[in-house]
């Protein structure tokens, strides 16, 4: 299946604004003296119901359908189911490969990470280490969502753009958690934002390296193999990462109340390109 040059940099764009989001955490790390958890609490339930409603309502079903174009109607659904679950094996692994201390989607508060006169180098040494990785795990968690975007952007741009704001706000927190260690360990906000900024792009790397990979095996039996991994690992980040996130912080209506509102945003986005 060929796609002209124009779509192709539409679905690039889409991920490319999805992955350099990490800027946005970085900025309110640096301008805002506390971090507005309740915010955030709202934005990660928010970008929740954004990936979980549109996942199983959409990506899943546009996954079935292709497949069972391609297989026939019992083996493209078990194909799909499949595909499914080897999605949320994969992101499964990846946060199993990350050490845990080590989280993205740990969100920390700037005031927490002021240095005191008492074993300055040895904190700043600490803090450097923990913003150079997350900095590396935001990288390996952001490939296989750089590929969901893209692959969703190419087949539907509708669709693409409402994966593209999802992943965009759950990559916020993670633009903090690299920029604020790093800002407090080094003082240099150009280094803080250099590293975060780094770390976004590996989205639409990511997304450029499974195109070259598979854009010439493109049919029906591919997508529908994607749609349904994607669907997999983006219900995966969401009750794994983004509410257990949210929920730490106490906000629990709050959260619940952004996941609601995620879930009908989408389904109202939907229901205008129908």
């Amino acid at each position: 299946m060929l796609y002209s040059p124009s779509e192709v940099l539409f679905a690039f764009s889409l991920t490319l604004f999805a992955g350099l989001s990490t800027g946005i955490g970085s900025a309110l790390a640096f301008f805002a003296k506390k971090t507005d958890t309740r915010f955030l609490t709202g934005a990660l339930g928010f970008s929740a119901g954004v990936m979980i409603y549109v996942s199983m309502i959409e990506i899943f079903v546009k996954g079935r359908v292709a497949l069972e174009s391609a297989e026939g109607a019992s083996m493209g659904y078990l194909y799909t189911t499949l595909a499914f679950f080897a999605g949320i094996l994969l992101i499964a692994l990846i946060d199993k490969l990350v050490p845990s201390f080590e989280n993205p989607h740990e969100i920390r508060d700037p005031s927490d990470m002021e240095i005191s006169d008492e074993a300055e180098l040895k904190r700043r040494k600490n803090l450097h280490r923990m913003g150079m990785f997350s900095a590396l795990a935001i990288a390996i968690h952001n490939f296989p969502e750089g590929l969901a975007t893209f692959v969703g952007g190419l087949q539907d741009p509708a669709l693409g753009l409402s994966i593209a704001v999802a992943i965009a706000i759950h990559n916020i927190p993670e633009g903090i958690a690299v920029s604020v260690p790093l800002y407090y360990a080094t003082g240099s906000r150009k280094k803080a934002f250099f590293y975060s900024f780094l770390s976004g792009v590996s989205e639409p790397v990511g997304a450029m390296i499974g195109y070259f990979l598979l854009f010439r095996y493109f049919n029906d039996f591919v997508f529908g193999l994607l749609f349904a991994v994607v669907a997999g690992i983006m219900v995966f980040i969401s009750l794994d990462e983004l509410l257990p996130t949210a929920e730490k912080y106490g906000e629990h209506h709050i959260a619940m109340y952004g996941v609601v509102g995620g879930m009908a945003v989408m389904a109202v986005s939907l229901l205008l390109f129908v």
